[in-house]
């Protein structure tokens, strides 16, 4: 089932998970959103600012910025509401976790590319 996924800290550097999780997620069917305020494309997929620039439900947020980053992000994702959100491995923050899952959503530590690739996704 093909999912809206938003990928923060989105990288159109080919050897960053992040890039490998767009790509990954594209092939297995699945519509991207790319956040990085820093870049208005990758690979010709438009970049938002923020969560809250995307106009439609997000499904699954995946996180590939520093928990410190993650934090001027949190209120955006908690308002989207997606369904889950995945911090892959060195995005894990115990007080982010808490607030999501306070506000009723999902939160899996593991990393995209093995949830894909398993078909644990």
């Amino acid at each position: 089932m093909s999912e809206t996924v938003a990928i923060i800290g989105a990288s159109e550097k080919k050897n960053r998970y992040a890039y490998m999780a767009m790509v990954s997620l594209l092939e297995y069917g699945h519509d991207v959103r790319l956040v990085n305020p820093f870049k208005t494309t990758i690979e010709g997929y438009s970049c938002y600012k923020a969560v809250s620039d995307i106009n439609e439900k997000i499904n699954t947020v995946t996180l590939y910025v520093n928990p410190e980053r993650f934090r001027d992000h949190i209120d955006d994702v908690v308002q989207a509401m997606p369904d889950r959100v995945i911090m892959n491995p060195g995005t894990e923050d115990n007080e982010m976790e808490t607030i999501l899952k306070d506000a009723g959503i999902e939160v899996y530590r593991a990393c995209t590319l093995v949830l894909l690739s398993t078909g644990h996704f």
